[in-house]
């Protein structure tokens, strides 16, 4: 049974800094990708940041330059540093994780960027 454990969420103010991170129950080699997606209230989930089995990494727009993903083989978890934040990235973030049979999710984090 693969599970996705995210942590690292909570209230910031803007301009602040979070670290998310997703620990996987099986070694995320077994993943081709792997990412964070985040939805806010009354909207669709929507893709943050991803990273390939081969270190490529991927970002929307809008957090290019202040969101860094990463993986940590060793420890089997993806984290992502999101810096400068701003309210508009207040949202549930959520881990993902793709194999060749299907993909899964993490139960999600709440970040709040509010003053």
């Amino acid at each position: 049974q693969v599970q996705l454990v995210e942590s690292g969420g909570g209230l910031v103010q803007p301009g602040g800094s979070l670290r998310l991170s997703c620990a996987a129950s099986v070694s995320i080699d077994s993943f081709s990708v792997m990412g964070w997606y985040r939805q806010a209230p009354g909207k669709q989930r929507g893709l943050v940041a991803r990273i390939t089995r081969g270190n490529t990494t991927n970002y929307t727009d809008s957090v290019k330059g202040r969101f860094t993903i990463s993986r940590d083989n060793p420890k089997n978890t993806v984290t992502l540093q999101m810096n400068s934040l701003q309210p508009k990235d207040t949202a549930v973030y959520f881990c993902n994780a793709v194999s060749v049979w299907r993909e899964y999710w993490g139960q999600g984090t709440q970040v709040t960027v509010s003053s």
